[in-house]
């Protein structure tokens, strides 16, 4: 793909999402999912206008470089920038027992279902296991935004999505690492990996949000504070990438470090609205052309073909995520406030995967065993559930009446 043509491809995603967009506000339904089902169709379409532009040329934007690299690091900074610290205190014990035990537990179960009914070898399991347990909740919050769903609730989702996103891709790396070492893994030294790569991650995060609200509170220019935000955001994922640590739990520290010191502490009224501005339609550019590449990605024929074992792969998820809520709430219960039944059901449904999960996937080598299998099986399960889950979560919120308004 030549530049001319990656700008030209470029422009033809925009101007599709935003048709998809004005088609999604009309029928009432989660921008994301139309997205994906919007990229379904024009990938199933195969347009001669796009096919200009190099054969499959949106899998070069579907990269893992490009998605780990240049797409993650914003929209993990977006999102923890706006959460409060003091409440993700309050909510600390659920988010960690769900983002840290709960991603061994998902895996754990995951693997083992598709060891016993697919027959994947148990490490390859593992690592499927892994991949998926990652969670995206870019499309359950867009409807939180429709309603007036209780703000702990939606703290939940989405601080709960960002720490997992960490722990699943310390975890994936871990595994994948002892499979090609020979299947060696060495389960002590696996922990004290973990860990080291957590810790490691979150002080890296920690520092340079720190010191970036140090600059921020000496400078009044909206420009060079927000030029310094989008540094801080890609910054810490190279650091911590570089230094062998989380790179995931850097930028989500970051982000929550810089959003309630820097932010609330060291900037104008004039910056705030700049900043706020300029993340915003950030997220929107990169959320479309993401989970619209998603779309174009996923392998309609080879889900069709081997949608036996694709169902089974979700069924192993949906279980996987049912056994870690319902068991690890009311452990919670015991030490934080209650996490109530109705809203355990929405953290289950609303835990869907999408581009961290692909990146992972997409990211392992291509004389990896199993390979195929593994993006065939991760395609099917993000595909259900942005597009099933995606779209049934808002009538679960109206059936269990958590949602007392709508827009």
């Amino acid at each position: 793909m030549t530049a001319a043509s990656a700008v030209q491809f470029f422009i033809w995603l925009m101007i599709a999402a935003s048709a998809i967009a004005i088609v999604a506000e009309r029928l009432r339904i989660p921008y994301t999912v139309a997205l994906v089902l919007g990229g379904l169709l024009i990938g199933s379409l195969r347009l001669s206008s796009l096919d200009a532009f190099g054969q499959n040329s949106h899998t070069n934007w579907l990269a893992p470089d490009v998605i780990l690299l240049v797409f993650l690091p914003p929209l993990l900074f977006e999102a923890s920038l706006r959460i409060n610290f003091r409440e993700l205190r309050a909510e600390l014990v659920p988010i960690l027992l769900l983002a840290n035990v709960g991603v061994f537990v998902a895996t754990l179960f995951t693997g083992y279902m598709l060891h016993w009914t697919v027959k994947l070898p148990l490490l390859i399991a593992f690592l499927f296991g892994a991949i998926i347990s990652a969670t995206d909740p870019v499309s359950v919050l867009s409807v939180f935004k429709e309603v007036n769903v209780n703000k702990r609730l939606t703290l939940l989702v989405d601080a709960e999505s960002l720490m997992n996103d960490g722990a699943a891709s310390v975890l994936f790396q871990l595994l994948l690492a002892g499979i090609l070492a020979g299947n060696n893994i060495h389960v002590p030294t696996g922990i004290v990996g973990f860990l080291l790569s957590v810790t490691g991650g979150t002080f890296v995060g920690l520092v340079l949000g720190y010191v970036a609200s140090l600059i921020t509170s000496r400078i009044d220019d909206p420009q060079i504070e927000i030029t310094l935000t989008a540094i801080v955001a890609y910054s810490s994922y190279l650091i911590a990438h570089h230094l062998h640590l989380s790179e995931v739990l850097a930028t989500v520290v970051a982000g929550i470090t810089f959003g309630n010191l820097g932010v609330k502490t060291g900037m104008s009224e004039r910056t705030l609205v700049a900043l706020w501005a300029f993340w915003d339609y950030a997220a929107f550019v990169i959320n479309s052309l993401v989970f619209l590449l998603i779309g174009m990605e996923v392998r309609s024929m080879d889900i069709v073909r081997d949608y036996r074992n694709i169902l089974l792969a979700v069924v192993a998820v949906l279980l996987a995520r049912m056994l870690c809520v319902y068991s690890l709430s009311p452990v919670s219960n015991l030490a934080a406030e209650n996490i109530p039944l109705r809203w355990q059901h929405v953290l289950v449904w609303g835990g869907l995967h999408g581009a961290l999960s692909l990146a992972l996937a997409l990211s392992l080598p291509l004389s990896f065993p199993y390979r195929e299998q593994i993006l065939v099986f991760t395609f099917g399960v993000v595909a259900f559930s942005i597009v099933i889950q995606g779209l049934t979560i808002a009538p679960l919120i109206r059936v269990l009446k958590i949602a007392t308004r709508e827009r």
